[in-house]
């Protein structure tokens, strides 16, 4: 029984509206395809006809828009691709040998050219198994019928899947961007590529969307591992702010008199401008030269002028679970919190750290009880 489960179906369960969707996206697809053909080839003496590879194209472009081998490069050129291999089968290549070296060519190629698509061996296999057609366009056959009618249905499949809330084409993998990427995969899209292709997934999957899926499930761990903890939760809320326009000497001041190691910037109506470590303030006097020009750098420089972006800022309801590569792997110390677009306050690595150990109480708590 155990190796008989292996037999049942992989797919996920069935889901009315996403199978309708996708069944109606072929309706739509293969109408556009049709109306083409009843209007005649733009190239004389040429006949533009349904080739039957168009219907599994049609599976792929709207039921698993985003797999690498429904994309626009791949339906396109894999199936452009496969009917030249295969009239040069035809061509050059006797029977019985000219069906399995149509289609075994038409694999190389596509792979080759990077634009693997299923149904191109089809077309392949179509364009051995009724010649007549192929011979009698030669080269045209590829890009008459083959290849107008697999744009037609590329384009219905682009605004479609777009209209019905579909990434496609392919979403390329790019440099992180938001706070999606930078607090939750610590992965470059090098370690992404190098993960599928250790599991030989990289023909199912594209790079952006394992990202994405991995976020998901980071997320989806954090929140099990903190049961929903955002920073508003262990953030530091009373804090000490300068103004902008704060000198040195008040800045010294405030790190002296309440033992912090940051310093929010904000405006009059608390916004977050900026951030002033410790260390920002030593920099600038160290560099200043002489004892008269140290004296000079202390009473003109203002907060405005040392205090780092406020870019590093996360909003007060992200899971704090999502902070740790952040704090851990990238050697961040503050993380400043804010709330539509005004500080609400302060996340330490000594807040994430006692989050850390009331967690393990907690969990080290409940194996005795499960021990007892």
């Amino acid at each position: 029984m155990r190796s008989l489960r292996h037999l049942l179906p992989a797919m996920s369960p069935f889901r009315l509206p996403e199978q309708l969707r996708a069944a109606a996206g072929a309706v739509v697809g293969l109408l556009l395809c049709s109306l083409l053909v009843a209007t005649g080839s733009p190239v004389s003496g040429l006949t533009v006809a349904l080739v039957a590879p168009l219907g599994a194209s049609a599976v792929l472009l709207f039921a698993v828009p985003n797999s690498p081998l429904a994309q626009p490069w791949s339906a396109l050129v894999g199936n452009v691709i496969s009917a030249l291999v295969a009239l040069a089968a035809l061509t050059f290549v006797p029977a019985p040998w000219t069906a399995g070296l149509a289609v075994g060519g038409a694999i190389l190629a596509m792979m080759m050219l990077r634009a693997l698509h299923p149904p191109g061996g089809a077309v392949a296999l179509l364009s051995v198994l009724d010649p007549e057609p192929v011979l009698e366009a030669g080269v045209w056959f590829a890009f008459v019928p083959v290849g107008i009618t697999t744009a037609t249905l590329v384009v219905a499949a682009i605004g479609y899947n777009h209209l019905t809330g579909r990434a496609y084409p392919f979403r390329q993998a790019d440099t992180p961007k938001g706070r999606e990427a930078a607090l939750r995969l610590g992965l470059t899209n090098d370690d992404l590529g190098a993960l599928l292709s250790r599991f030989n997934q990289s023909t199912n999957l594209g790079v952006a969307d394992l990202g994405r899926l991995l976020a998901a499930a980071e997320e989806e761990a954090a929140q099990h591992r903190f049961n929903g903890t955002t920073c508003a939760d262990v953030m530091t809320r009373d804090l000490i702010t300068a103004r902008p326009d704060a000198p040195l000497t008040e800045l010294a001041r405030l790190f002296r008199d309440n033992a912090i190691k940051s310093l929010p910037v904000i405006d009059d109506h608390g916004k977050l401008l900026g951030l002033v470590l410790q260390a920002d303030l030593i920099a600038p006097l160290i560099v200043a030269g002489p004892v008269t020009a140290l004296r000079q750098k202390r009473s003109t420089l203002m907060a405005s002028d040392i205090m780092r972006p406020a870019t590093a800022a996360v909003p007060h309801d992200l899971p704090v679970g999502l902070l740790l590569n952040r704090l851990a792997a990238q050697g961040v110390e503050v993380v400043p919190v804010t709330r539509a677009g005004q500080l609400a306050g302060i996340l330490t690595r000594s807040d994430i750290i006692g989050l850390l150990l009331r967690g393990s109480d907690e969990r080290r708590a409940g194996l005795r009880g499960v021990s007892a």
